[in-house]
């Protein structure tokens, strides 16, 4: 799959395009693109451009954004959404939004990975409104409805 890229950042330089660092990598490593290093103190958030903005081929394909495990162990830094989203119809720049989770500032430096982009295909569905879903062994069972005992 093509994805069509534009260089959208001042301070953007080749080596900061996301490419796979092992022919066995799902996602593509995300840069830093910075004119001078930030720093991220402890719970807060930023938003770090990447440089970089896309045009996914078709709708059936979605671009997700998500933390790379190396500075979420050693540094608890993370996507406090959990994922980002990039929709097929986003051509704005790529940005991260990352969360210190840690007691200590941590400090981004330009061109750093800070997270990893995977591309996903999706099924775009239409919503069926019937009058009664069809039975399951589950049912409505919710949280814990599968064994995992409720602490409250």
């Amino acid at each position: 799959m093509n994805v069509n890229y534009q260089v959208v950042n001042p301070f953007f330089r080749e080596e900061y395009l996301p490419d796979y660092k092992t022919s066995g990598a799902a996602g593509m490593d995300l840069h830093a693109c910075l004119a001078e290093p930030i720093e991220i103190a402890p719970l807060a958030r930023v938003r770090v451009p990447t440089g970089i903005a896309i045009q996914l081929p078709e709708q059936n394909v979605v671009g997700l954004v998500y933390a790379r495990s190396g500075i979420a162990w050693r540094h608890g830094i993370g996507l406090p959404n959990g994922v980002g989203v990039i929709d097929s119809d986003y051509t704005g720049e790529i940005q991260v939004l990352l969360t210190n989770f840690s007691s200590e500032v941590f400090t981004i430096a330009p061109g750093d990975r800070v997270a990893q982009l995977v591309f996903a295909p999706i099924h775009v569905a239409s919503l069926v409104q019937v009058r009664q879903l069809q039975p399951t062994e589950r049912g409505s069972g919710g949280f814990g409805s599968t064994g995992v005992k409720p602490t409250l």
